[in-house]
């Protein structure tokens, strides 16, 4: 810990700002963002993807908002802080002008055969989204992440020399398998791990922070959150998404759906028994939704029936997205092994059909407090995509809801 603790005095911990790029909606006024659509007149229904192999299973951008944690988020600052942010600290943050999206990660420094290596540790599904897009759109990346390997950023592979498919001993440490190397693009930071790899490294919890808005507001951004951070903090600009690179990988064996990644071009692997709800097959997304809202008492279903038009347009557009998010209410698949139910009781949760997605996000939103409304419903929506313009959108529609069904 001694090593990390100097380590990081010097190269700081990492927290980032970034521009958000979410694709344009149809009409670009404030009212036709808050326009609402005919539930009665459109009847759920399964759609499922053409079949993939995990190496195409990113498939193609669609023009759905992202559902949790997902929408691509291109880097505008690394911030770099010597103890975990504060939730007060990330609040404060999320809250100043031009923030729309923000992520916390852990972060530390390692050393092997005493060469320091400064590492990120990431849940690959929540990661993704903040990776450039040439990076988001490899596969091997996220399954290498998912199967707990070393994912090297491609500067610091060149300038170490890692040798793809090799193992490292960390000093005081586990061993690392290099398995690829991806344009992350983040100053000072040479690689990515997992979470639980994290941890078997002793990288510190919540030291970095990922933070979203417009590319032309990026001076503003680091000024904002260069105030907000305690005393040798540091807030480095980094550059947009990396252009013409790929990432590279060891060709390991071991199927993705084994490993349990986020990545896997299908439903996720779940347990023998899924959580059951009851709301059946109702013949309109209205009653869908209405039946969904029961799921989280004091939800109401027309916060469902705004985040299921962001996201799909009740299931017009269900991907999968270029960042993997799936189905009409476009969760990754991580998420989904979570919060994912079976709500018509036909004995599996399925992130393709819409009687199981839509009471699968009340089941999502409930547990982050949105049956409790006021901020705690703000916050809940906040959770589902990390951006408080989408949540500031999906209440417009949802009040737009409420005065078009009374």
């Amino acid at each position: 810990m001694a090593v990390i603790t100097v380590l990081l005095a010097a190269c700081g911990v990492v927290i980032m700002v970034i521009g958000v790029g979410r694709p344009a909606e149809s009409g670009g006024s404030a009212a036709a963002e808050s326009g609402v659509r005919d539930l009665t007149a459109i009847a759920p229904v399964a759609t499922h993807p053409p079949a993939a192999t995990p190496e195409s299973s990113a498939g193609p951008e669609v023009a759905a908002a992202g559902g949790p944690g997902i929408t691509p988020t291109p880097p505008r600052l690394l911030v770099i802080s010597s103890s975990t942010l504060t939730e007060q600290t990330k609040a404060d943050i999320s809250r100043l002008k031009h923030v729309q999206k923000i992520d916390s990660f852990d972060g530390g420094a390692v050393k092997v055969s005493g060469v320091a290596l400064n590492l990120i540790a990431a849940d690959p599904a929540r990661f993704r989204a903040w990776a450039p897009k040439v990076v988001a759109e490899q596969p091997r990346v996220w399954h290498a992440l998912a199967r707990g390997e070393f994912v090297a950023d491609s500067s610091a592979a060149r300038r170490l020399g890692l040798v793809l498919g090799a193992e490292y001993q960390v000093d005081g440490g586990p061993r690392l398998r290099a398995a690829a190397s991806a344009p992350f693009g983040l100053p000072g930071v040479d690689g990515v791990v997992s979470e639980e790899t994290g941890r078997r490294l002793g990288l510190l919890p919540g030291v970095a922070l990922l933070v979203h808005g417009p590319e032309k507001a990026a001076a503003a951004l680091k000024a904002g959150v260069g105030r907000l951070l305690s005393p040798g903090a540091q807030v480095v600009a980094v550059g947009g998404a990396s252009g013409g690179a790929v990432a590279t990988g060891s060709g390991s064996g071991g199927s993705a759906a084994k490993a349990g990644t986020a990545d896997t071009g299908g439903t996720a692997d779940r347990p023998a028994a899924a959580r059951r709800v009851t709301v059946g097959r109702p013949g309109s997304y209205l009653e869908l939704y209405r039946k969904s809202a029961e799921v989280c008492p004091g939800l109401s279903w027309t916060v469902l029936a705004a985040i299921g038009q962001v996201e799909s347009s009740h299931g017009r557009n269900n991907g999968p997205s270029s960042a993997g998010a799936q189905g009409p209410m476009q969760f990754m698949p991580a998420t989904w092994k979570a919060y994912g139910v079976d709500g018509d009781g036909d004995g599996v949760a399925d992130i393709w059909s819409p009687y199981d997605a839509v009471p699968s996000a009340a089941n999502y939103l409930c547990a982050n407090g949105a049956g409790q409304g006021g901020k705690k419903l703000e916050k809940a929506i906040w959770f589902y995509n990390h951006s408080w313009s989408y949540v500031a959108k999906v209440m417009a529609i949802s009040r737009g809801y409420a005065a078009a069904y009374p």
